[in-house]
């Protein structure tokens, strides 16, 4: 009985191995459906990347303003920190001409009071006293004379200039008027009086004159 169960068997193996070879309708149609499956992944992949590639783009030209926006602001606080250094630069350079020109303000000032001196000392010696028949006095007084003529000169030499404004029109920012009175033949605003003289350092006054001005009757 077993032995006609294995003739059976060796029978029907054939045309079952027949009936499971796969058909040329079969290959075919899996072929189909492998394209198709490989086209929609495809498919699939353009449709990302065109979707993809607008992204892309929108975020470059958002950097890129950005980037525009950082270059404008970095460039603009450079120029203002350019005008601020050429500020600077012109400021310290004007203060340190002003340092060599006024720097000796101080001295000039102190200098002042012993050309004064000089000046009064000059004026108080009787004219009709310096004569031959009084040579110490003489001397002296011409001694003091030219030691007057050099410290001018000294002073020119360093920008002090005298200011003895009689008969100019009084100017407030190089006079000081001690008194207003009617002068007859002279015209009302004018200084009529130098009291003690003025002195301008390079063109600033350093001391003001001491004027008299006249005023209309």
């Amino acid at each position: 009985m077993a032995a006609r169960c294995v003739r059976l068997v060796r029978r029907s193996l054939p045309a079952l191995a027949f009936s499971l070879r796969p058909t040329p309708r079969l290959l075919c149609t899996a072929a189909k459906q492998k394209n198709s499956g490989q086209n929609l992944e495809e498919d699939a992949g353009q449709t990302d990347q065109k979707t993809d590639t607008p992204c892309a783009e929108k975020t470059l030209m958002e950097e890129k303003a950005k980037l525009e926006e950082q270059l404008k602001d970095t460039t603009e606080k450079y120029k203002r920190a350019l005008a601020d250094t050429e500020n600077l630069r012109q400021r310290t350079q004007k203060l340190v001409e002003e340092a060599k020109l006024y720097g000796i303000q101080g001295f000039c000032k102190d200098l002042l009071e012993v050309a004064d001196i000089l000046e009064k000392a000059t004026q108080c010696v009787p004219k009709e006293e310096i004569t031959e028949d009084n040579p110490h006095l003489k001397n002296l007084y011409e001694g003091l004379v030219m030691t007057e003529v050099q410290i001018q000169k000294v002073f020119t030499k360093h920008g002090l200039l005298r200011l003895d404004p009689v008969g100019a029109k009084f100017d407030p920012y190089e006079h000081e008027a001690l008194f207003h009175a009617p002068v007859e033949g002279k015209e009302p605003g004018t200084v009529a009086l130098v009291n003690k003289v003025g002195y301008k350092l390079h063109g600033r006054t350093l001391r003001p004159a001491l004027v008299g001005v006249v005023k209309e009757a």
